[in-house]
């Protein structure tokens, strides 16, 4: 899906007339918390990935944003001019479209097109959020392993996924040790291959 199929023609024109166009480096911290929010990211490719952040920097992973979508939480946010509440971290290399936060709530006036895209970028961040808890509270963590495993790889379009086990550690919120004996299990069970900050998804992990 392109922007063309999702904003009327005049709300385009506005994009072009706003929008700062920018490519991001793979693993940059994008928006960190109480950062002030100036623009508002519509992503044309790559991914970012959004944190929750607690008292000890510990983060945990709330939701991906793709190409054609904007982060939920900067929305908010804006609309009630507040400091970040998330970290948006770079997946890959990524391109977006800055938009400045003065324009939002315009254009939720004049344009539908604009307003529907906020409101089912809302909704949809709400589903994952739901979805997340529902495995952080009802899901063992070597099932919300599998899960984090099989998004990566969906995302990625990869069965080989370069990713450390602190780095899985850290987004799901506990420890390397944890982690690292959880895959061990997946390696014993013939369902994944561990290498040197790299995974390679087998056959038998996907059944």
């Amino acid at each position: 899906m392109a922007l063309s199929s999702i904003f009327e023609s005049e709300l385009l024109q506005k994009i072009e007339q706003f929008a700062i166009h920018k490519h991001i480096k793979a693993d940059t911290v994008f928006l960190d918390i109480h950062q002030p929010i100036k623009y508002i990211p519509i992503v044309l490719s790559g991914s970012i990935k959004v944190f929750s952040v607690d008292e000890n920097s510990r983060e945990l992973l709330l939701y991906y944003v793709f190409p054609d979508e904007a982060c939920a939480m900067t929305f908010t946010c804006c609309m009630q001019q507040k400091n970040s509440e998330i970290r948006a971290v770079t997946e890959e290399d990524t391109e977006v479209l800055l938009l400045p936060v003065q324009v939002m709530d315009e254009w939720i006036m004049k344009y539908t097109t604009w307003k529907s895209f906020v409101m089912q970028t809302m909704y949809n961040r709400f589903n994952e959020l739901l979805k997340n808890i529902h495995l952080i509270a009802f899901e063992k963590l070597d099932e919300r392993l599998v899960h984090y495993l099989t998004e990566r790889s969906r995302i990625t379009g990869s069965k080989v996924l370069d990713i450390s086990h602190q780095q899985i550690a850290d987004e799901l919120a506990t420890s390397r040790v944890v982690i690292s004996r959880l895959l061990k299990k997946l390696e014993n069970d013939n369902k994944v291959i561990l290498y040197r900050n790299q995974i390679k998804l087998l056959r038998g992990f996907f059944q």
